[in-house]
């Protein structure tokens, strides 16, 4: 895993989304350069399928209730069918090893809401990989964000 760097970091609120509110509807999508190495996290009210390339290696997140219970759900595109079983295989081991990078860049990215509400830091993670193939197509709890919390 790359070690995350705050500075590498730039953050855009849309959608009249501010650093503290509202928790629910709460979106993310984590973009990166490949050349650069910079992060890119829009964070508004619906994803910002602008900033998403056909390669698909963004990290989509958002935030869910269950009854009075903060989740964080992460999605993962590994192929939507159009890649072989290596490539897929491929992709999942490297957004494994990328995702502590995302999810910190997340965190810190948003820790004026973690500020707001620090309960959030409990919250589970919840990531969804998402491919057409089975041996890939995976949800896993991924602990909280206190455990990517940089700060």
């Amino acid at each position: 895993m790359t070690n995350f760097i705050p500075e590498k970091l730039s953050v855009e609120y849309v959608d009249g989304v501010t650093a503290t509110e509202p928790i629910i509807p709460r979106y993310y999508t984590l973009t990166h350069s490949d050349l650069t190495g910079e992060l890119f996290l829009a964070i508004g009210k619906q994803y910002a399928w602008d900033k998403i390339n056909p390669m698909r290696d963004e990290v989509l997140g958002e935030w869910k209730t269950n009854g009075n219970t903060f989740y964080y759900c992460v999605y993962l595109y590994i192929d939507q069918g159009q890649l072989d079983q290596y490539v897929a295989a491929k992709r999942t081991e490297i957004f494994r090893r990328e995702l502590p990078l995302a999810l910190s860049a997340i965190r810190y990215g948003d820790r004026f809401l973690f500020d707001a509400y620090p309960n959030l830091d409990h919250a589970s993670i919840i990531v969804n990989f998402m491919s057409a193939y089975p041996q890939f197509a995976k949800q896993e709890s991924w602990g909280n964000f206190r455990s990517f919390s940089i700060l």
